[in-house]
């Protein structure tokens, strides 16, 4: 791309990030927004949102944006995903179902493709042996894999508690639980855990992502604290942890206030990652170097999703309440708009000779 997301110079501050470039997306969600994801094969962006829709906008080399289809469902949607092919739209929410529609075929009238008993969560699009295939994560303390071309699920893998967070890299699937349960299973043998493990951040998960290698996977929590976690146990010593999303209290030193980390989006090329927070801010990082890359302003309101584009030159931010503080804090003057940062300079690239592992 071109124009305003072309390559350019970063700020002179080499851990000052800089929003004032940032483009703010053209007519959004008028109710907090879940999730975001963009396509793998266009620029095109997916939202999902408590007002029961999900929509797709097409966004332009200069960073305009248009809506390019909408559909809905029968409560809030919590979750949205692209087929790998970037054809298809998949998204599942509190009316316990997930739809798709078909961009090229009908792209405002959705289909379901699963159900589950209590509402679906989590929506992740993968191939196995040809197939495209849909993994849906509930409150219902399952992952049902589905075939599209079946009604019934071809698979259920019950796990401990409901599910909060899920994602899939190759044939890597991460299972976040209430109660800290993860959950490692590896796609060629779907209906089975590799390996479950309690988290090593001490309160609640709030979001697993998975490297883009698929060799271990980011864990971020309510508490402020992310964790590098590798699969196979020969990595292990590089597993680490560490504070992001805390603010000091200025009237005393020895407390802090803890913000939720709500998302962790990992850059397509450079491997790094990104967390985003409750404290409205988003910080780039490098985990070989255990390295902050760039740290940005607090935007406005806490900021519920993220994603970078297919080429990583577009990082997109969803401001929009999150409901940590309950329905109260919910009020209509809070914001919700999502913005389109370009990615510019070294802002995502991994530190010069990072510490091999």
């Amino acid at each position: 791309m071109a124009g305003l997301f072309s390559a350019a110079s970063s700020s002179s501050n080499p851990t000052q990030g800089d929003l004032s470039k940032d483009v703010e997306l053209k007519e959004p969600p008028k109710d907090s927004i879940s999730d975001i994801a963009f396509s793998s094969a266009a620029e095109l962006l997916a939202v999902s949102s408590w007002d029961s829709a999900v929509r797709i906008y097409e966004i332009d080399a200069t960073g305009n944006s248009q809506g390019k289809a909408m559909y809905t469902h029968e409560g809030p949607v919590l979750s949205v995903a692209w087929s790998p092919d970037g054809t298809k739209i998949v998204s599942g929410g509190a009316d316990k179902a997930a739809r798709m529609v078909d961009l090229q075929a009908n792209p405002n009238t959705p289909t379901q493709v699963a159900a589950h008993e209590l509402p679906i969560k989590c929506v992740k699009m993968f191939t196995m042996n040809g197939t495209p295939m849909l993994a849906t994560g509930s409150w219902d303390k399952t992952v049902k894999y589905w075939d599209l071309r079946q009604q019934q699920p071809v698979g259920t893998l019950p796990c401990q508690d409901r599910i909060y967070s899920m994602d899939i890299r190759d044939q890597l699937l991460v299972v976040g639980t209430a109660d800290r349960y993860l959950n490692v299973v590896n796609l060629n043998d779907p209906l089975k855990f590799y390996k479950t493990m309690q988290s090593p951040l001490k309160w609640q998960t709030r979001v697993v992502s998975c490297f883009i290698d698929a060799s271990g996977f980011a864990v971020g929590s309510i508490e402020g604290r992310c964790a590098i976690q590798y699969v196979e146990e020969k990595d292990s010593a590089s597993n680490f942890s560490f504070k992001c999303h805390r603010q000091n209290d200025t009237s005393n030193r020895d407390i802090a206030k803890v913000y939720s980390v709500n998302d962790i989006s990992f850059h397509p090329i450079h491997g790094t990652f990104s967390t985003a927070g409750s404290d409205g801010t988003f910080h780039f990082w490098d985990k070989d170097a255990k390295h902050r890359l760039k740290g940005y302003p607090e935007v406005g309101g806490t900021i519920s999703a993220t994603d970078f584009n297919r080429t990583g030159n577009i990082f997109a931010y969803a401001v929009s309440y999150d409901w940590t503080k309950g329905y109260a804090f919910n009020t209509p003057t809070y914001p919700n708009k999502i913005m389109l940062h370009p990615v510019q300079g070294d802002e995502c690239k991994p530190r010069a000779n990072p510490k091999k592992r």
